[in-house]
């Protein structure tokens, strides 16, 4: 089973910047999407073959999330379950026979860190809801979760040490779910590879010099590990500050 995530950073935009000949080619089961910056009926975008969950925030452009599936999920559910973490749009789950699939698209603790002390209750709150879900089955979490979990995840550590998406107490929160049963799938393949990111900024020519962070995961429960085939980082692939990851598992899954 082929799985791909993809922080898009507004989808209309990617739209002009090739995102439906790279959903096409990728010939993905699973295509989830994060940052889609849109409401119901500002796209039309329904690719035959897949069935489509989209989780719209109350707030007009802003956050949003999508999941594209060729196999119908036993149930759908939006966000965590709780209402002051519920008006963004950033959860979407479905539930599978043999497993739920999870995307996120994490809040950002923002400049100076303004939403940092609440990016830590949402981070609470998500880590219950995903052990939650762990407890009756094993899940596939990805999304753009903006935080870049060790140095060797990220360019430039040092200069960034106290900035959103490297400070220690969301690298913590990192370390909190990795060491609740669940594994970076990239890192299971790949523990010391440097130079891979997910993210560049738009400023200063990152992406030409690779200054970039890896901030996009797949997250799976530990009891899948013995089902990993492989993950992935689509550097080469354009149209967003984001680059897509993957991942190949072999778990049953027929449309």
């Amino acid at each position: 089973m082929k799985l791909i995530s993809w922080n898009v950073n507004g989808l209309r935009a990617c739209m002009q910047k090739g995102f439906a000949e790279f959903f096409t080619a990728s010939d993905a089961d699973i295509f989830c999407i994060q940052e889609s910056k849109l409401q119901e009926g500002q796209i039309d975008f329904a690719p035959e073959g897949y069935y489509a969950y989209w989780n719209y925030a109350q707030k007009k452009g802003y956050s949003g999330t999508a999941i594209f599936t060729r196999k119908e999920p036993l149930s759908v559910h939006y966000g965590i379950g709780i209402p002051q973490h519920d008006t963004e749009g950033r959860v979407i789950t479905l539930e599978f026979p043999d497993f739920y699939m999870v995307t996120c698209y994490t809040p950002n603790s923002q400049n100076e860190l303004a939403r940092l002390s609440y990016r830590m209750e949402w981070e609470d709150a998500f880590l219950s809801y995903l052990k939650g879900l762990d407890r009756n089955k094993p899940l596939i979490l990805c999304g753009d979760l903006n935080v870049a979990h060790e140095e060797i995840d990220l360019k430039n550590p040092k200069t960034n040490r106290k900035n959103a998406g490297f400070t220690d107490e969301e690298r913590t929160k990192m370390t909190a779910l990795l060491s609740a049963g669940f594994t970076d799938t990239f890192r299971h393949f790949y523990p010391d590879t440097e130079g891979i990111y997910s993210w560049w900024s738009y400023r200063f020519h990152a992406r030409e010099k690779n200054a970039g962070w890896r901030i996009d995961y797949f997250i799976t429960s530990s009891a899948l590990d013995d089902r990993l085939v492989d993950a992935g980082i689509l550097t080469d692939v354009t149209g967003s500050d984001h680059c897509p990851v993957t991942l190949t598992v072999d778990l049953p899954f027929c449309p």
